[in-house]
């Protein structure tokens, strides 16, 4: 009885020790940051095209330790997806025309220099309501 209870302790210490480790190389991953991958200035040549216009990141999961930074782009009457809800937060801020922003059930038209905040889990989208093109920052945590 005793060897079963020692070798079912060792088990568990090894396997601890394994996600620990395992975390710890995650963390330990993190690009070096420099004042020069720090700045970044927005290049059309970079953005990524999209079926409703395209996207520039900021900021992604790759080189931040946990917020995002993308900035959107959407043509008139579009919208980059459904409704869809998720369980991280997220802000928008609208910089450039008319947004029709969806948050449970609910919908209102904004415009410039405008936040909108979606709490965790709630059902919320963004489209273009207006005949410009639709300019928005997104704000989000990474839940790695």
């Amino acid at each position: 009885m005793k060897t079963l209870t020692i070798l079912k302790t060792t088990i568990a210490v090894l396997f601890f020790q394994q996600t620990f480790s395992q975390e710890t190389k995650k963390e330990t991953a993190a690009p070096q940051y420099t004042i020069e991958n720090c700045v970044n200035h927005f290049e059309i040549d970079k953005a990524a095209k999209t079926k409703v216009g395209y996207q520039y990141w900021f900021g992604d999961k790759n080189f931040t330790q946990e917020n995002t930074l993308k900035m959107s782009i959407v043509e008139p009457g579009k919208s980059t997806h459904a409704p869809h809800h998720h369980p991280e937060e997220e802000f928008f801020y609208i910089l450039e025309g008319s947004a029709s922003f969806f948050l449970d059930g609910k919908t209102v038209v904004v415009g410039p220099n405008t936040s909108l905040y979606c709490p965790p889990n709630a059902e919320h989208g963004i489209s273009n309501a207006g005949n410009t093109n639709l300019k928005y920052l997104v704000i989000k945590k990474d839940l790695r």
